[in-house]
């Protein structure tokens, strides 16, 4: 029988804890329940999609996809949710599958998260898979959870066939 030490149990407990989290966040996007989405996020929160290009580059100083702080976050919602975001109207389906779970550092309060994403976008007859990696801060709130800074780095070359992102990835 295998014994494991109340650290190793409290790293297990977490990684279940953050793996909840994140797969809920997937559920609330794919059933379009964007205002249940937007209350997982603290106050100073940022969503990032950098250029496919240069994924990694500091986007202080380079061009992203999208780049919201949590006013600009609230406006894409609210325009998603409108009849005026017409890439969006009716809505697309969306299917997400998420992988390869990572907590990759705690400190303190954050705990820093990797895991591997295929969106799979549904829109006139056209299905477009969005694949790549989050980086996830989350941010403890007394018992639970609250994304600090959620970053969707995409592995495509370019966006194909169509060209745009109007979806939360």
């Amino acid at each position: 029988m295998t014994t494991y030490s109340d650290n190793e149990i409290a790293r297990l407990i977490l990684h279940r804890e953050v793996e909840a989290f994140i797969f809920e966040e997937a559920a609330l996007l794919d059933e379009w329940r964007l205002e249940d989405w937007l209350a997982l996020f603290t106050d100073d929160a940022r969503y990032l999609v950098p250029a496919t290009d240069t994924p990694e580059a500091d986007p202080r100083k380079a061009l992203s996809i999208i780049d919201d702080d949590m006013a600009r976050l609230r406006g894409r919602v609210e325009r998603l949710q409108s009849r005026h975001a017409h890439r969006e109207f009716p809505w697309s389906r969306t299917r997400r599958l998420v992988t390869n779970v990572r907590v990759t550092e705690v400190v303190g309060t954050d705990i820093h998260v990797t895991a591997s994403f295929l969106v799979y976008r549904i829109r006139a007859g056209h299905v477009d898979p969005l694949i790549g990696r989050y980086d996830y801060t989350l941010r403890r709130r007394e018992k639970t959870l609250k994304i600090a800074y959620r970053k969707a780095v995409l592995d495509l070359e370019a966006l194909r066939p169509h060209g745009t992102v109007s979806i939360i990835l």
